[in-house]
């Protein structure tokens, strides 16, 4: 015997109130059997799910279309921020730069090779603002500047990172409260689901299986069989 069961998804969500709401019999006299109150909820209902759903479903493409705009910039910062610090780390070695200027860039004293978090986001994140605002400290105390890359091309690479990764930033926030909103109106949904399932069964609970079930399915009711169990209705 096949069992219902609530929709799981918003699809599934939407077809059970779309099915109810075109189903012409529903709205006659005759055919009323569905309580005003709950028969007035189901487009509202729809309706704001579906607008929810949509907002979720375009917000999630932008932010997916301009991920590639952010992992370019990325590589670029990444590479200019480890070229610089392996530069400054080898004029330290030949005795150009002092160890303990190190210091200003965020770096220990004994430091030899790249910081090990420097290929993550929150590395560059990181590291980028601690070498630059190095870089312009030693140079105020009176130090040469590096070249190959200078400090300008560093900055104007991790600001080019930066802008687009703030960018995706926002669009990952937006994305998230696009699907708070889809979650925060499903339990009202299934709610009103689970109303009119009832009243839909009890009203044609007195027909034979072959007819409750068709009729059922009809106002939207979802059925499922058990596994390897005879689909008779």
């Amino acid at each position: 015997m096949p069992y219902r069961r609530l929709p799981k998804t918003d699809a599934s969500r939407l077809k059970a109130l779309k099915t109810l709401l075109d189903n012409d019999s529903l709205y006659t006299v005759n055919g009323r059997f569905i309580d005003w109150k709950t028969m007035n909820a189901v487009q509202p209902a729809y309706n704001q799910l579906k607008t929810a759903v949509d907002q979720y479903a375009l917000q999630l493409q932008v932010q997916t279309r301009r991920a590639p705009y952010v992992e370019k910039p990325q590589r670029k910062a990444m590479m200019y921020v480890g070229h610089f610090i392996q530069v400054l780390l080898m004029a330290v070695e030949r005795g150009e730069i002092r160890k303990t200027q190190l210091k200003l860039y965020g770096l220990e004293e004994t430091a030899t090779a790249l910081p090990a978090n420097l290929k993550s986001v929150e590395g560059l994140l990181d590291w980028g603002p601690k070498i630059i605002e190095g870089e312009k400290k030693r140079l105020s105390q009176g130090g040469r500047a590096i070249y190959n890359p200078t400090i300008g091309m560093v900055s104007t690479h991790f600001d080019i990172f930066n802008e687009a990764y703030e960018q995706q930033l926002r669009l990952k926030q937006q994305t998230q409260m696009a699907l708070e909103k889809v979650q925060e109106l499903r339990p009202k949904v299934d709610e009103i689901i689970l109303e009119l399932w009832n009243q839909i069964e009890a009203h044609f609970q007195n027909e034979p299986p072959e007819v409750r079930f068709e009729q059922c399915r009809k106002c939207g009711v979802i059925y499922y069989y058990r596994r390897n169990e005879e689909h008779l209705y």
